[in-house]
């Protein structure tokens, strides 16, 4: 059994994380507010949401707000998304012109509108276009390229085993399994037998992940699969310093003190600071309102903030508003 605590740096092709943990790509979330945030409180990679193997929409707003840039911190990691593995090669090759380090390629998101373009985990159904896909994509490009992927398409056709060989043989440098295949979705819990069983049959690094929330599962998680590093996703939305905590466990045994009141209310608050900046006070604001709901949900009778905050409409209002609620909750620890 390997020493945990020593599983400190991952190497994916010539690029060294500082550990081996990885905040997962997530639409409509990992923006650089979100990935700069992961990467302060320990993540030792942070992936972009998912972009598009489209070039009709590269130019658009859309699209340039999630751009990777220079000033990104860490590496600069790009999960894109397609099914058409000239189209897939055209997009790495922009995203490395535009600064990008690592390419990811994702065949492990569920969505509907997703899969219904085969594209994302439906692609799982195909081997053949995935051995098309990642050897048009690991040529077209002179960084490292991984693969996101779940453990196949149902319970009944579990295929992870033939397409992680699939990708070590197409040069792929590194692979993430969510345990769950596309017809779970998000559903039920995850099962790590398979991200076990592909650990012993390749040897480029695996990622576990999928349902991993605590220090306690990062490390029952590593200890089980034996894999490489772990990629957290929804533990880390209104809770970004899950990273540190679990970097923490593994190394001293014991959980790390919780964030105090005070300290939350400054990640809150520089964190809304970040998203107004970049997206403005139309789009910020609505954009905020989803991440205050995850930081706050576990506060006591935190409903009613929730609800208020959800109506505001401007972006003085939810500071003043966030600034009062942790200002209610720390008189609430004193009384």
């Amino acid at each position: 059994m390997r020493n945990i605590a020593a599983l400190n740096l991952l190497k994916i092709g010539e690029i060294k994380l500082k550990n081996n943990l990885i905040a997962a790509p997530m639409a409509g979330i990992s923006d650089e507010p979100f990935r700069k945030l992961c990467y302060r409180y320990g993540a030792g990679m942070t992936v972009s949401e998912m972009f598009l193997a489209n070039s009709d929409v590269w130019h658009t707003d859309k699209s340039a707000l999630r751009m990777i840039s220079n000033d990104d911190v860490g590496i600069r990691a790009v999960q894109i998304v397609g099914s058409d593995p000239d189209e897939m090669a055209k997009a790495a090759e922009f995203n490395v012109r535009h600064g990008a380090q690592l390419i990811d390629i994702n065949m492990g998101c569920p969505a509907k509108k997703i899969n219904k373009k085969l594209a994302g985990s439906a692609l799982m159904q195909y081997p053949e276009l995935i051995k098309k896909i990642l050897q048009k994509v690991v040529g077209a490009v002179d960084v490292p390229v991984t693969l996101k992927t779940r453990t196949g398409w149902n319970k009944d056709h579990r295929n992870c085993i033939e397409i992680a060989q699939i990708a070590q043989d197409c040069g792929i440098k590194a692979i993430t399994i969510h345990g769950r295949t596309r017809a779970c979705l998000f559903n039920g819990v995850a099962e790590y037998e398979s991200i076990k069983a592909v650990k012993e049959k390749i040897t480029i690094p695996v990622i576990a992940n999928g349902d991993i929330c605590t220090p306690e599962q990062a490390k029952e998680v590593f200890q089980y699969t034996q894999a490489d590093a772990i990629m957290i996703g929804r533990a880390a939305q209104g809770r970004p310093w899950i990273f540190e905590e679990i970097a923490f466990y593994l190394s001293h045994g014991q959980l790390k003190k919780s964030k105090s009141v005070d300290e939350v209310e400054q990640v809150v608050l520089s964190h809304l600071d970040e998203l107004y900046q970049l997206y403005g006070e139309y789009k910020g604001l609505r954009i905020a309102r989803k991440h205050v709901n995850w930081y706050t949900k576990d506060y006591a009778d935190s409903d009613q903030f929730r609800r208020l905050f959800s109506v505001l409409s401007n972006t003085s209002e939810q500071v003043k508003t966030l600034i009062a609620f942790f200002s209610q909750i720390r008189n609430n620890q004193k009384s």
